[in-house]
């Protein structure tokens, strides 16, 4: 397994070598199989288009959330005033 490690890894740095950095990151996902624990046969089956590696801190640490994307043409509420805030009316 070692050897075909090493294998993917020379075939990546050729891939983004040559600029070709969408392969790259096929091959990169493909190690990242391999070292997760799945087997040689699993690693060529499996499809790695959808795989997406988390931001940090998009959310917080440990969440896949998403920042929320504000709808179009949203503005946001006024301040409140600092010298009426916190006052009892009469």
């Amino acid at each position: 397994m070692a050897d075909t490690i090493e294998i993917l890894r020379r075939e990546m740095e050729a891939a983004a070598g040559a600029l070709d950095f969408e392969e790259a990151r096929r091959i990169r996902d493909r190690i990242n199989l391999m070292r997760g624990g799945a087997d040689a046969v699993e690693v060529a089956q499996a499809d790695t288009s959808g795989l997406e590696r988390q931001q940090p801190g998009a959310m917080g640490l440990g969440t896949s959330r998403q920042r929320p994307i504000t709808p179009p043409g949203w503005k946001p509420p006024p301040k409140p005033d600092l010298r009426t805030s916190g006052r009892k009316r009469k």
